[in-house]
């Protein structure tokens, strides 16, 4: 089953400094956490900010060979956790109503569904899968970050700087 998710806002871990995109249930109270990339991260906060871009980057790239393809984005779908690495499907028609499904980084397909306005979904198993991900071993102390992100409020998802 999928549960549709939106971004509730991006963080910044305080023990690895780096970049969390936080999904929440739009019909519920679930929250997960995904550790991305820095560029990933920038390219979803452009978007979230609507800040221009002198050219095209990346994901605005894509956008732009879809809808010249005469293709959209159905849906995209974090789909699996392995080994705490997430996975994800971008849902796309084209061809005549041909549905494809492409492999993806999360933090790409999330980029690229804010570009193209297509709703996250998260499946069931992976939400609830998630409560019990074990956090990498570096980190200082994981059971400080794990109280951490189950403590954040409102107020702790303000503007992403880079």
């Amino acid at each position: 089953m999928e549960i549709e998710m939106r971004i509730k806002g991006l963080v910044i871990d305080p023990i690895s400094k780096m970049p969390i995109v936080v999904l929440e249930e739009i019909a519920g109270d679930r929250m997960l956490p995904i550790w991305i990339g820095v560029f990933e991260a920038n390219a979803i906060s452009l978007k979230m900010e609507n800040i221009p871009t002198p050219r095209p980057l990346t994901h605005d790239l894509i956008k732009n060979v879809l809808q010249k393809l005469d293709a959209y984005i159905e849906k995209i779908v974090i789909s699996d956790v392995l080994d705490n690495t997430f996975y994800a499907y971008i849902y796309c028609h084209c061809n005549k109503g041909k549905i494809i499904k492409i492999d993806s980084r999360p933090s790409d397909a999330i980029a690229l569904s804010l570009r193209m306005e297509a709703p996250i979904y998260v499946e069931e198993k992976i939400v609830e899968k998630a409560h019990s991900l074990k956090f990498d071993e570096k980190l200082e102390d994981s059971e400080k970050l794990k109280n951490w992100l189950e403590n954040l409020r409102p107020e702790d998802f303000g503007k992403y700087k880079m």
